[in-house]
């Protein structure tokens, strides 16, 4: 008999910490308000959660910039907290995935706190990438890279020296190749392993090892968070390759133990199918996110090519696909895909509700990003003065800012704080949240069974109780279809069917459907609609 294994074909919500639930009354969501949260996440229909790095943290980009990776930062409570949270988790029977953040630390890292006082030439030092400045007074940059998220990718410090930064001079890269990095960071996972973990997230997991010699880029304005325009001299570099390996081991290790699966799941941003293929051999992540369905224009010929490519290339290679509409990088789909309307409604809402179905009826894994399932728009109208993301602050644009992804998740009532941190009176949310957020909040979905909510929840259980759904037998079959609408088949007689058109189109299949987005007559598309039915082909 095949073995089942829970993570090729699992839903996964992603929780960012700060956002979800505030227990203690100071405006930022926490691990409590995590766990009190849980039963929620049961209902909906997730099969485990990954949580937002919670380590301690000066909080330069909201715990991206980890001080240390064996504890939790007080702002969002303590391991005794955490212990309480895995405890309830398991009782619910959900899995946990923490963020784990491998290429870089944050600048109050006690190692990098060590590399500045000990000086150029030191041990200290070649555990991250000092170098010295080119030109006569070494004044210039060791090289032209660019920081992803804007200026230089390099810091001077008082002695003359330089250090990198992919990022913000808050988080410098570490120095895989010096023999201490990987030998630290498995002694992490095995911290958190024997805690209980279900598996890792893995931040910028394509990242690491950069070239050795760190020579000029022929593109100096190569933004590694654009993934056509990849720096490749600090990116997708073949080593990497190995410390997914070794972290595979691990994993197996702790598998060999007790028969419980842990997953490793990675941040690979790369520019083609085949090289995400690389990462999730059989040896080394069982999962990375596939990014091309979040980034394709809201056209059935673009989503058709992206399925296509990675059916053929990643899926065909055996491993699984996962696949991701949101997260808290980048807009949410209600307003990537439209100008959303009130009380959830408009072409926007329209298409991320089909999307939705589209998504979930996929072979493979999928993940879902906090308020996604109450239909949540971006908050496009954040003032500059509350504006936190290192990306606003480095380049003073608001064009690719995301804090509007990022606001405090609405849960009860008709005025901020809607329920999200307790009755404290005058506590403000760290992210305002709009008023219009009362006509999403969590109270009102779950009454209203055209919700959003309810879209999902329903997919959801649909997805775990048909065999033809989830990983299946891993194979999707293109339909025949009138233009603007995609239609394929899973298993023996599954057929999902999305009309990327606004005009209504014929069905193709007739009868009604089992579950659509929308209102759905027999026999009848409406567009910006998906739907799915049971039939005989």
């Amino acid at each position: 008999m095949k073995r089942h294994h829970w993570w090729r074909d699992a839903v996964i919500y992603q929780v960012y910490v700060r956002s979800f639930l505030d227990s203690t009354g100071d405006g930022v969501g926490d691990l409590a308000g995590v766990r009190a949260g849980l039963p929620y996440l049961k209902k909906l229909g997730v099969d485990g959660v990954w949580l937002s790095p919670f380590y301690p943290s000066p909080q330069h980009d909201h715990g991206y910039d980890v001080a240390n990776y064996r504890d939790v930062d007080p702002l969002f409570g303590d391991l005794a907290e955490f212990d309480l949270l895995m405890a309830d988790a398991r009782r619910l029977g959900l899995r946990i995935l923490l963020d784990i953040v491998p290429n870089h630390c944050s600048s109050e890292h006690p190692w990098f706190r060590a590399a500045l006082a000990a000086g150029p030439g030191s041990e200290e030092r070649a555990r991250f990438h000092f170098a010295e400045g080119r030109g006569p007074d070494g004044a210039e940059p060791p090289n032209n890279w660019h920081a992803m998220f804007g200026g230089p990718a390099w810091t001077r410090t008082d002695d003359g020296q330089w250090y990198l930064h992919m990022f913000t001079p808050e988080q410098p890269d570490w120095n895989w190749r010096h023999p201490e990095i990987p030998a630290e960071f498995e002694e992490v996972l095995r911290f958190w392993l024997d805690r209980g973990v279900d598996g890792f997230r893995i931040d910028v997991a394509a990242g690491l090892f950069k070239h050795p010699e760190l020579p000029d880029s022929d593109d100096p304005e190569a933004d590694a968070r654009t993934r056509d325009s990849v720096n490749p001299l600090a990116w997708n570099q073949p080593e990497v390759h190995d410390v997914w390996r070794r972290w595979r081991a691990v994993c197996e290790e702790y598998t060999a133990r007790d028969g419980h699966e842990r997953l490793l799941v990675g941040e690979v941003s790369v520019p083609t199918a085949r090289e995400h293929a690389a990462y999730v051999r059989p040896d080394e992540l069982h999962q990375a996110f596939f990014f091309d369905l979040l980034g394709a224009p809201w056209d059935a010929d673009a989503f058709r090519k992206v399925i296509s490519e990675a059916m053929r290339d990643i899926a065909g290679t055996g491993s699984t696909l996962t696949w991701v509409l949101n997260n808290h990088d980048q807009v949410r789909t209600v307003t990537r895909y439209g100008e959303p309307a009130p009380g959830g409604s408009g072409l926007g809402a329209a298409r991320a509700r089909a999307a939705a179905l589209l998504m979930l009826a996929l072979p493979g894994a999928a993940y879902i990003y906090q308020g996604e399932e109450l239909g949540l728009p971006e908050v496009v109208d954040l003032p500059d003065d509350v504006l936190t993301d290192p990306v606003f602050h480095r380049t003073g644009s608001r064009a690719r800012v995301r804090d509007g992804c990022r606001v405090p998740l609405p849960w009860s009532g008709q005025a901020s704080p809607f329920g999200f941190t307790t009755g404290v009176e005058g506590v403000r949310t760290w992210l305002p949240q709009p008023d219009y957020f009362a006509e999403y909040a969590t109270e009102r979905a779950l009454a209203d069974t055209r919700s959003f909510w309810h879209l999902y929840r329903d997919g959801l259980q649909l997805r775990a109780s048909l065999p033809q759904l989830g990983d299946g037998d891993g194979t999707l079959r293109w339909l025949d279809t009138e233009p603007g609408v995609l239609a394929f088949t899973r298993g023996d007689g599954l057929v999902c069917a999305v009309n990327f058109g606004t005009a209504p189109t014929t069905a193709p299949v007739p009868g009604t459907p089992l579950l659509a987005s929308g209102p759905c007559p027999a026999g009848e598309l409406p567009g910006s609609t998906a739907a799915w039915w049971l039939a005989d082909l």
